[in-house]
Order: structure tokens, then sequence, then C-alpha cells
């Protein structure tokens, strides 16, 4: 060990060693400025210093410099003040070995930053703003400007914030603990914006040593580098004001809510420029303008939280609270945020609650112990992903994913998260055998923590932020998703219809043939509909890991894969819920989806391409223009079945009906090839049946067999209705009929 150039009379060598090994878990105890009998002194850890001075500034700049000490070899400097009381503001001044000098405001000069308050609420899990006291956040304190960090560690016996700023080293700014609350904080003067930092972390728990970035990092490298990096994310500058103020109305459950699910790195890319990125910026401007042509009302982003591998699609993220470097800074993403309200589209992320990655830098064994997740695997670890699951039942790591959802509201004005793999949160027994779970309490199967993390994540964000949609991804038959949680349900907007998914491909797959002896599956999605405020999607899940594109998944020829195709959108915009299709998919990409590649856009050259695009565009327009397709979207009020049970031809027709109950849809869909003439459907009222939509019309692409713009209701009673219409069918196609009174 080093020797002392010469003792100090002032700190034992206990507390020496202690500062020059990084061992010390109180550093403020010995370095800075303290009282020392009559007078007092200054001490420094400057590894890097052959000298150093302090710059005396009780009578103002530019200061006296005092030479200091040199009491440890390896950088430990220190300065008396006899007869000098009160503390007094000074810099420090070192030269290197080198010869070069500088001067810098001492981080050890400082006071404690987070109140007691502060600790007691995010001990207690309710520190709903978390996000403005842990992480990295520019300030001023105490008249000087700088950064302040905190983190939560309670397992650590030492933390230090390292960086470019102090050469990665980890003896150079050791935090200061804040007791049982196992928060650790530091203010660093002088730092700005775009700083790359790390914590290094050595934990009571065998010496374990670790560099983790900030689990509440704002911005972070570029990977594979895997540094937070110092951003301001409290003062953007927003100009969507009008769309924040009118949100509630836009997105309620009476409105048209269609969405263009988009994974930001394959949308586009610039192959003229080695195939990069679109930035935020350049996706913003692009996508407005394919917006307005398309006519979604929002976008469902896929995961953006910050994280390592491309290949997850941003289902395993680290920086939870930071948008991905890959297109740009949070500055950039604001940007897009805001260029897509302004001309009048929602955004919605998806979040992930239900896991995370085990990469080295990440949340997992944070201060060497189960901090963020379970210790016992069956518990903690989730066998499909080999991921780390978290532990729900824990106070903070409750109050950071709360935090994390009521952040991306608050700070980027998000509209909507949709919350991944729900179904994995609620059950226990997700995805294991028996033997590898253990069950709750009572002795079930559900997850009594998760699903109270769930309910009052909903409670908070609705509250908070009225008019925003919360998501559920949930597969199974778990009751109440979307019902409030004064019912006892979870509280979601909005659930995702597996159901009608799964059964409707599995239908759509089969020869037109062979449909009549599945007619079953197509229809047992109406005696749940109304159960849930369910969401129909079509979403890249369907189009991956050997799925096949959805044109490829229809059956026939080319010409009738098309046709079936134009025939599943236009059943799932008459169907009732809410809607979201996957990008590609509206001009009919063949190939299944790659992240690492753009779309196939030159696809848009051939007509049937374009006949499809034309479609979903129009789709989006009618089902947005016609209240009977969107206002009752969640009560049998809204649906009357017209012809359920014709098996034998493959025909489906229901009546859509808006809150005024003459404002009325009728949809009829024709499940095969055959043009069927004259076909009588009942129908409630006398008028005119106005044809707004015909999937096989030319201008689709289609064969046009349609009905010359409507056709008139008979006086004679059909199938219990006292009129009846009488229409041409046109083959794998669907009509949407306007009704019109006399």
């Amino acid at each position: 060990m080093p020797l002392s150039l010469r003792s100090s009379q002032s700190v034992s060598q206990e507390d020496i060693d202690r500062i020059i090994h990084a061992d010390h878990w109180d550093p403020f105890t010995v370095l800075g400025q303290h009282k020392h009998g009559t007078g007092r002194v200054v001490r420094a850890f400057l590894p890097e210093g052959r000298a150093a001075w302090v710059v005396d500034l009780r009578k103002g700049e530019p200061g006296v410099r005092v030479a200091m000490s040199h009491i440890h070899s390896d950088g430990l400097f220190e300065c008396a003040f006899p007869g000098v009381d009160e503390a007094f503001p000074y810099r420090l001044e070192v030269e290197n070995h080198e010869g070069h000098t500088w001067e810098f405001v001492d981080a050890y000069q400082f006071g404690p930053i987070l109140t007691d308050y502060d600790l007691h609420l995010l001990g207690e899990g309710t520190h709903f703003k978390n996000y403005e006291r842990l992480g990295a956040h520019l300030i001023v304190h105490e008249g000087i400007r700088g950064v302040m960090f905190t983190v939560w560690a309670p397992n650590a016996a030492r933390v230090s914030v390292i960086g470019n700023f102090n050469h990665w080293d980890g003896r150079r700014h050791t935090m200061r603990s804040r007791g049982p609350s196992g928060v650790w904080e530091i203010f660093i003067p002088d730092l700005t914006q775009g700083e790359f930092y790390k914590y290094e972390i050595k934990s009571r728990q065998g010496g374990y040593m670790v560099q983790k970035s900030d689990p509440y990092g704002f911005a972070a490298e570029l990977r594979p580098k895997t540094a937070s990096v110092v951003w301001d994310v409290m003062n953007f500058a927003w100009t969507d004001q009008k769309w924040m103020r009118d949100r509630v109305e836009t997105q309620g459950l009476d409105a048209p809510i269609s969405i263009y699910e988009i994974h930001l790195g394959s949308w586009k890319r610039r192959p003229e420029d080695g195939d990069r990125f679109l930035t935020y910026r350049e996706l913003a401007e692009d996508l407005v303008e394919y917006l307005d042509g398309l006519g979604f009302t929002h976008i469902e982003l896929m995961p953006i939280s910050e994280f390592p591998f491309d290949g997850s699609w941003g289902y395993q993220p680290v920086g939870y609270f930071a948008p991905t470097s890959r297109f740009g800074t949070p500055d950039d993403f604001v940007y897009f945020v805001d260029t897509l309200h302004r001309h009048g589209y929602g955004v919605i992320l998806d979040w992930v609650p239900a896991h995370f990655p085990r990469d080295v830098h990440g949340l997992g064994f944070f201060d060497g112990t189960h901090l963020y997740e379970h210790a016992d695997p069956r518990m903690g670890e989730h066998r499909d992903w080999g991921t780390k699951i978290f532990n729900y039942g824990r106070a903070e790591v409750r109050n950071f994913l709360h935090g994390n959802a009521l952040f991306w509201l608050e700070r980027y004005h998000i509209d909507g998260l949709r919350v991944d793999a729900v179904a994995s949160m609620l059950y226990l027994d997700y995805s294991r055998e028996a033997g590898e779970w253990l069950p709750n309490i009572y002795g079930g199967n559900e997850n009594l923590e998760a699903i109270d993390f769930l309910k009052k994540l909903n409670e908070l964000c609705h509250a908070q932020y009225p008019g925003i949609l919360t998501i559920a991804e949930e597969s199974t038959s778990f009751g109440g998703v979307s019902r409030p949680t004064y019912l006892g349900g979870l509280g979601f907007s909005l659930k995702w219809n597996m159901g009608w998914m799964n059964d409707t491909l599995v239908y759509m797959a089969k020869d037109a043939i062979y449909r009549k002896y599945s007619h079953g599956g197509l229809t047992f999605s109406l005696i749940y509909a109304f159960t849930e405020n369910f969401l129909l999607p079509l979403s890249h899940d369907e189009v991956v890991h050997g799925k096949g594109s959805l044109l490829d998944k229809m059956p026939g020829d080319i010409w009738q894969k098309f046709a079936n195709l134009r025939l599943l959108y236009a059943y799932m915009y008459g169907h009732p819920g809410k809607k979201l299709l996957f990008m590609g998919d509206e001009f009919a990409q063949w190939r299944e989806w790659t992240h690492d590649a753009s779309l196939d856009w030159h696809l848009l050259q051939w007509r049937d391409h374009q006949g499809m695009l034309k479609l979903v565009s129009d789709l989006n327009r009618i089902y947005k223009d016609e209240p009977a397709l969107h206002e009752v979207d969640f009560d049998w009020q809204g649906f009357d079945w017209l012809e359920l049970h014709d098996w034998e031809n493959s025909v489906l027709a229901f009546l859509r009906r808006a809150r005024d109950s003459n404002d009325m849809v009728v949809v009829i869909c024709n499940f095969t090839p055959v043009v069927r003439q004259g076909y009588r459907i009942g129908v409630p009222a006398a008028g005119f049946y106005r044809e707004i939509l015909n999937t096989d019309s030319e201008i689709y692409a289609g064969s046009n067999s349609g009905n010359y713009g409507g056709v008139w209701a008979h006086p004679e009673s059909h199938a219990g209705r006292p009129f009846h219409i009488q229409v041409t069918l046109p083959p794998l196609g669907v009509v949407f009929l306007k009704y019109e009174p006399c």
C-alpha cells in the first residue's frame, strides 16, 4: 500500500484508506470542507494531481490561491484554514503530472439535495413523479449549475458516478448514502447536457462490483455502447395544445380509433445512405404525409424505450425512461410526437412492464442482489424469453414502473400505452409446468401482486391524464380486463381481441370450398364481443416467425389472395371493436416482416397493391364518417345479426347502429368466390340502402360486381324482419350499405 506523504491531524488513517480504495460509505464526512478545531480544513481526492490549491473566494473573484498538502501518494490533498469559523466558497485548482492545470468546483462542498419527504415517498412507493428526483438532472444547487445524480441501490456498500468527466474512475465521485432509504446522491458542478455516465456499484454482498446504466436515465448511447446520457427532459417546447385540449373527446370509447402499428427501424430506410434508419424528425415528416393519405387516427410504436438488441424489436428494454438513440435525441422524439399531434394523429407506445433482459448493464442483480426481480427463479424468470420478471410486490419496483408510465404521458405527451404480455403477468403458472411455479397465498395461480399493480397503474394514468388510453395485450379469458377497478376490473380502456384474430385468420386461411364447415368459428366472436372493450388486432405478431404475410396466408390464386385480403379488412372494419393494422399490410406486402429491412415500397407500382392501399384508405374514411361503425362498439345495441346461419353459402350479414337508432350501416360478407345475384337480406326499415363500399370495385383492383349505387327495401318480410333487400354479393367481397329513410 502506498504510504502517506505526511500524516494528517484532521482525519484518521482508516478514513484515508477507505477514500483511496473507494470503500467509504459516506465520503462527504472526509472530503470537502469541514470544521477542525478553531478553523476549517478542505480535503480533496485528486488521483491525477501532482499539486493542488484551494482558490479561496471569501473576497470574491479571482480568489486567493492557497497550496494544499499532499497527504497521500495516491492523490489525497488537504489544506487547513486556522481561525476561519464559517464555511466559505472556494474552487480547487489541480496540476497534473504533465504540467497542465485547471480549476473546478468541488462536488464535496455541497449539502444533500433530496428532502426527507422525497425519501419517505420513494420508500413508500408513492412518489409518482419519481423521475423528477431519481436519475440525472440539470439543476442549480446552492447557486451553482451542474447535475444531480441519484440512484436507488440499498444493498450497495458504495456507489460512484463515472464518466468521461472523471476518466471513468470510480474513486472520484463516490456518492452520499441517504441511509435506510437505499438512495445515493451527488451533485457534480459544471456538468452539462450530453455527458455520458454510469453508476459503479460495489455491493455489500461478497464484494460484487458492476457498472450499471441509470435506471432513470433520460437518454442513452447508441448501441452497442451502454452508457446513460445527461439530458434535460423537463422543459420541452410543445405546440400541440389543441390536440391535448381535445384529446378526451378524440379518444373516447365512442370515437373512431384506427391504429397503424409501426416499427420505426424498418418502416422506411435510406438505401442511398447506407440503408440507415430515418431520424425521428425525418419519420415525423414522412409519416404525416403518408397518414394523410391513409386516414388512420393513431400510430402505435413498437417499443422505443432504449434496448440493446435490435432483434428483440424493443420488447427487452433497458432504458425505460430513454427514447432509443437509434433515431435521435429526446428532443427529436418530442418533435416527432408534436408533429403527429399537430396534424391530428395520436401516438400510442408499446410499454413492457412484464419483464426485462439479463444484460449486465441493466436492472438485473442491480446492487448485487435481486433488486428489481424475484430471487426465486420460479417467480423471477421468464422461460419463454430468457428474461427477468419484476417483483411487483416491492414498493420501490412498483413505483419505478408506475412512475415510468406516468413519465411518458407527462413528458412526451403520449396518448396511450399498449401494455405488452399482460397474460404473462396475471398468472403465476404462465408457460410453466407443474413444480415450476409457486401458488399465491390462497393456493391459486393468479399473480395477486401483478393484478394489484395493473389496477393501480390504470387508476393513476386515467386519474392524472384523462383521455389517455391503456390497452391490454391479453390473450386469456381473465374477466374484467377493460372494466373499471371499482367494479372489480383491471381498469384498461381496451383489450386486444386475440380470440377474434385467431379464429378469423384460421377461417380465412381455409380454401373457400371448406369454409362452410367452420362457419361457427367466424360467428363465435359475437358471443363475447361485448364482455370487454375490444380492439381488433392484425398486428406484427401475425407476420413473423414463419407465419408469412397476411396476403400469403390467403388461399387461392393471386386474384383470390388479394380479394380474400380485401374481404378480411372490410370484415374487420365492419365488426364491433376498435382497429389495428400492422405496417405493410395496408398495401399487401408479400413477404413476412423483418426488423432489419425496409418495407417493400416498390410493390406500389402494381395495381393490386395500389388497390389494397386505396381500400384501407377508404375503410378508414368510412369508419370515421359513419357513427354507426364506431359509436356503439361495446354494447349489443350497436349490433344486430341479419344473416347468421347461411353456412352453406358462407355468407354473413349484420347491422351496425349509432346512438341514433336510425343511423344504420348494413355489412354483408361473401366468403366464397361465387357471385350471388338477388341475395335476400331482411332489414328493419323501409328506404334506400346506398352502397358506400364494395371491396370488389375496380378501384380496388376487383372485378366490379356490385349494386349500381344501392338498393331499395321491399315491403315483404324476410327472416323475421318487416322488409328485405335483394343485393348482388361480389365474389370474396364485402358491401357496406348506408340506410337512407324514404
